[in-house]
């Protein structure tokens, strides 16, 4: 504790005294309308002739030193139900927009595209961001951490955009009821992103220097309302959905299964900046599938959460802790098993408080006999100083009525599982400093001592410099059975020091080395892992990428490993391996209609055996219609007997199809060498009214050899997003 202690004032110390917020000084007024905005991409309503304009943008990208090139004007407005907006994006070079799709939430540095960030709270952490790129496909997601995007969030709210020879045009209405603000208050935070691939320019309207996103809620400006926004009605959204469907299990020699089912959502806004979720008999069979992966590591990947129910604020409940050390993972709860029911309350009490809370309870499963489980979940974050927060965890997964051992020839379950956190996030004002600690303790049934985990990062972040000290400590019986915890007993220590040079003239824009080292102890502090890389990383001003990598690894097992995860064999519990690897990547310009980014790494592996990995990402794209994929992976590994020489191969076409800005059609193939499995995926998706929609989706499984069916669905849902 005295550590924990230690580390959480030595992340104070750093908490800057200024109060001043960085951009105050760039304000824009917006006042309320009397007459009808028709969102149409035009600026012929009266009320964007009454309005000011944000004009004189700042480059941010290739640099940050002078007022952007490329012209663009801001105008927003309001009335008792909307937020409206529109952009003028003028073009200094003739042509074609560069867009990938018309679909959601799209690439941001493949597209021409115009985003604003909001921060309705005035708190500089949390916020919303929207917008469009020039071909009209929207952009929406929920802000958090000070300007991460989760662009899985999504709600009601339209847009259209015109285009022309000079310029096009963004317009959009934001229904107040779509979003959460702070009742009574007269300033937002606000700023503007224009991304122009054309001139290979990124800029804003408020200044964000360049080692930053336009995202950034430490940079907006001020949104100065003539009156506080108005305060809406009872605000209540019932999103049901009906699903029809068919299965086959042919592995299992089972008969084709027919399945129908509806479930509810419902979403209650408590307050305006508050929200109650709620969910009966979900189905997320509409999700789209994970890209696969050759996994050759010795822990467990992870992938991300994209399942609306569990997207509103999120961080208050998945970013509690690191990448590496995550108490809370909602992919445990629901995949694989039915949920029964969920309510999850999250948002802000007061300007200084945040409070989450989560309750879901899941089937139980006769054939494996897993029990019904709850899951509680608690969250609290109180706001320190300017941009920084405190916050607390409580996490109970419990089993319903189980006793384990109970079915002997079935698996046994833990009884229940607890977690209990606290932890500081520091931001400074600017966001040069930045950085977390935490500590954690787990309950569980037979596990006592080493069952606590630390970790603290800090972060020093300027144009030139960019170092960063991380730790971590997790006991060997610290258990987070609804988290992501890959690897527990060790202590681990991870610096990094990155360097920016930037030549006045010529091709390159910067360039510099990074070196990093991370190294593993166990918990008595010996030595088991280690690994040291420097790379150097090249910057062109067309935004093409060249790294080269150099590094060395060491590793003693702590338990048997196949190295390459097959099931084959096991090297020895204790055996230790040297290894040296190079490589490098290379990433294409993306205003390219083709684009490409390749990783090839050469070196040695485990057992004195050696590794050539190659991993490739090509598209192409016929604006604004069709965007072709294709994700390859070839790892080929050179080991003793009994593995010999083994290769695996990966790939992944990918086709979307995106008809208009609410029709979009994705097909995609997988064949995985490693796991022995091709995997089809198609799903159609027709948004027929904002957030409302009609899913097709069709899966296949195969065994490639001999080529077989291993299982196959198809499944029809539709919803609708009623607002009371």
């Amino acid at each position: 504790m005295k550590q924990v202690f230690a580390t959480i004032l030595l992340l104070l110390s750093f908490e800057t005294i200024q109060a001043q917020k960085k951009n105050a000084s760039y304000r824009l007024p917006i006042h309320k309308t009397n007459t009808p905005v028709r969102v149409d991409g035009s600026i012929d309503d009266i009320a964007w002739q009454q309005s000011a304009p944000a004009t004189n943008f700042f480059m941010v990208l290739p640099m940050d030193t002078s007022f952007a090139n490329v012209p663009t004007d801001v105008r927003m407005s309001y009335d008792n139900q909307n937020l409206y907006i529109i952009a003028i994006c003028y073009k200094k070079i003739s042509g074609a927009n560069m867009v990938e799709s018309l679909r959601r939430d799209f690439n941001f540095g493949k597209n021409d595209n115009f985003i604003f960030f909001i921060d309705p709270f005035d708190d500089q952490t949390n916020g919303f961001t929207f917008g469009a790129n020039a071909a009209g496909a929207q952009w929406d997601g929920a802000l958090y951490e000070g300007g991460k995007s989760d662009l899985n969030w999504d709600n009601k709210w339209i847009s259209e955009v015109t285009d022309y020879t000079d310029k096009w045009i963004f317009e959009a209405a934001i229904p107040f009821k779509s979003i959460r603000y702070k009742k009574g208050i007269k300033e937002w935070g606000i700023n503007f992103s224009r991304n122009d691939l054309k001139t290979t320019e990124k800029s804003s309207w408020a200044p964000v220097p360049r080692q930053f996103p336009t995202s950034s809620l430490a940079y907006t400006g001020v949104l100065v309302w003539d009156e506080p926004p108005p305060i809406q009605g009872p605000n209540i959204s019932v999103i049901p959905y009906a699903l029809t469907g068919l299965s086959k299990d042919y592995t299992a020699g089972k008969n084709t299964q027919y399945k129908t089912d509806i479930g509810i959502d419902a979403k209650i806004a408590i307050t305006s900046s508050m929200n109650l979720d709620l969910t009966v008999h979900p189905d997320f069979s509409q999700v789209e599938v994970d890209k696969q992966v050759t996994n050759l590591d010795r822990f467990e990947l992870f992938f991300p959460e994209r399942r609306q129910f569990f997207l509103e604020n999120i961080d208050l409940f998945g970013n509690f802790g690191n990448i590496n050390i995550r108490p809370f993972f909602s992919r445990r709860i629901g995949l694989g098993v039915p949920i029964r029911y969920g309510a999850r309350l999250s948002g802000k009490l007061d300007k200084n408080w945040r409070l989450g809370a989560m309750h879901i309870q899941t089937e139980e499963l006769a054939e494996t006999g897993l029990p019904a489980q709850n899951f509680g979940v608690l969250s609290l974050q109180r706001k320190v100083f300017k941009r920084s927060s405190i916050g607390l965890m409580y996490i109970d997964k419990n089993s319903i009525n189980y006793q384990p051992g109970s079915y002997p020839s079935k698996p046994i379950y833990s009884l229940y599982n607890r977690n209990l956190g606290l932890e500081y996030n520091l931001a400074s004002s600017n966001n040069v400093w930045t950085g977390k600690t935490f500590f954690l303790k787990s309950f569980s049934p037979g596990k006592s001592g080493n069952n606590m985990a630390h970790a603290a990062t800090l972060s020093y972040n300027s144009r030139i410099w960019n170092i960063v000290w991380q730790h971590e400590y997790i006991g060997k019986n610290y258990t987070a059975e609804t988290g992501y915890i890959p690897r527990t007993g060790y202590i681990k220590l991870n610096p990094l020091v990155i360097r920016n040079y930037f030549p006045k003239t010529g091709n390159i824009l910067s360039h510099g080395p990074q070196l990093s080292s991370t190294i593993y102890f166990d918990e008595k502090m010996r030595k088991t892992d280690d690994q040291y890389s420097l790379s150097y990383l090249v910057t062109f001003r067309n935004r093409l990428t060249i790294t080269g990598l150099a590094q060395h690894d060491y590793i003693e097992l702590l338990k048997p490993f196949d190295p390459t995860n097959t099931g084959m064999d096991s090297l020895a519990k204790g055996s230790r391996h040297s290894v040296n690897t190079f490589g490098f990547d290379l990433v294409s310009q993306p205003q390219k209609l083709f684009t490409y980014a390749t990783y090839v790494r050469y070196g040695g592996y485990y057992a004195n055996g050696n590794r050539f990995s190659f991993i490739s990402d090509i598209g192409y794209r016929f604006q604004p219609f069709v965007s072709l994929a294709l994700s390859t992976s070839y790892n080929k590994l050179t080991l003793p007997k009994p593995w010999g020489n083994i290769s695996f191969f990966l790939i992944g076409p990918k086709i979307d199809v995106t008809m208009t800005n609410k029709l979009f059609i994705t097909a995609y193939i997988q064949y995985n060498e490693q796991q022995k499995n091709v995997n089809v995926n198609a799903r159609l998706q027709w948004r027929y009214k904002p957030a409302s929609d009609l899913f097709i989706v069709y899966t296949d499984n195969y065994y490639p050899s001999p080529f077989s069916v291993k299982n196959r669905a198809l499944v029809l849902k539709f919803n609708y997003w009623w607002s009371l």
